[in-house]
């Protein structure tokens, strides 16, 4: 059986090399990539896909690494990617960053290691978590999806979170609601970041202050959200109704407010980003700020395939619009 260590001695290199030549993991030259590559073809080495993927030219494994697979979002994304890849004769290796930039790192290694052609990545940090240009670099390539920013330096596929925020206060306040509270998502994350900033936009826009004390964060988790709910409605001028950030502190949300004996809207209209399937099943039905998850989905798989087969084009990024679906969870302000 052929080992790593022949196809060292045949290329003239160390088995370091030959690892990181077959992972990407580090840096190595075209010479010796070249050479690493014609010794695992000349002698037929096995040791895994990596060799296998080599003598095609090609790679049908693709990574996919998401925040948090709990979210319906992300459980929708992964749903998505996963038709699609297997339409297309692609196979999908799984990664789960637990919101956990060094956790996320270690995954995308993960991906390089078995020689995953590319990554569809849904970011878990900000800006000043990746180097300029970290991401692009290397073979393996990486789309992002959902908390995605141009300083990442790859193709990116958002929605337009501003808008999305700024339609749920807008109607909010259409409905006379004017102390509009909000569970936001973790501080550091860019569509948290832009949610935010569409909140307080749209307050101005319409000539209302932005009370600090109205905003708390969920950090985009379930028990978070909960808490942050809880700090809302039990401060002093508690909110009319309030705006949550994504679907799982929606959740924590609702129960936060049964288990305080406040009635949804009659207390407290609340509006959140993200339908999910249950949405409609709450009592009331929920009103929600839609993604468009499998248009977003589908234009970050079909980047990676176009970058796959061979365009080298600078960066792009698709900004998907939001649409507000208005149920049964918001009404007219009473208080």
């Amino acid at each position: 059986m052929v080992t790593m260590k022949d196809v060292a001695r045949a290329a003239g290199v160390s088995v370091y090399t030959v690892s990181a030549a077959l992972s990407g993991a580090a840096p190595v030259s075209a010479e010796l990539r070249e050479r690493v590559n014609a010794a695992v073809q000349r002698l037929g080495y096995e040791g895994n896909s990596v060799a296998r993927g080599l003598r095609q030219g090609t790679s049908s494994l693709i990574g996919l690494i998401v925040s948090d697979v709990t979210n319906p979002f992300f459980t929708e994304v992964v749903d998505c990617i996963q038709t699609l890849a297997r339409q297309s004769g692609y196979s999908v290796l799984l990664g789960i960053s637990g919101h956990d930039v060094a956790r996320e790192a270690e995954l995308l290694r993960l991906m390089r290691s078995h020689q995953a052609a590319g990554t569809i990545l849904g970011p878990a940090g900000g800006k000043t978590d990746y180097d300029a240009g970290e991401l692009a670099a290397g073979r393996m390539k990486v789309v992002a999806i959902d908390n995605a920013f141009p300083a990442l330096a790859v193709d990116c596929i958002s929605l337009d979170n501003r808008n999305a925020a700024a339609l749920a206060v807008t109607h909010l306040l259409e409905l006379g609601h004017t102390a509009i509270g909000m569970v936001a998502g973790l501080p550091r994350q860019h569509v948290a970041r832009e949610r935010l900033a569409g909140y307080r936009d749209t307050l101005r826009k319409h000539g209302h202050p932005v009370r600090e004390e109205l905003i708390a964060s969920g950090n985009f988790r379930l028990e978070d959200g909960y808490a942050a709910c809880r700090t809302l409605m039990q401060g002093k001028g508690a909110p009319t109704a309030l705006f949550v950030a994504n679907n799982l502190m929606l959740i924590g949300v609702m129960r936060a407010l049964g288990d305080m004996g406040l009635r949804v809207p009659q207390d407290v209209s609340v509006c959140s980003i993200d339908d999910f399937p249950w949405a409609t099943a709450f009592q009331p039905a929920l009103t929600v700020v839609q993604q468009p998850i499998a248009a977003m989905s589908e234009a970050a798989f079909t980047t990676l395939v176009r970058r796959l087969g061979g365009d080298a084009g600078e960066a792009t990024r698709q900004l998907f619009a939001p649409e507000l679906i208005v149920r049964k969870s918001t009404a007219q302000r009473t208080r």
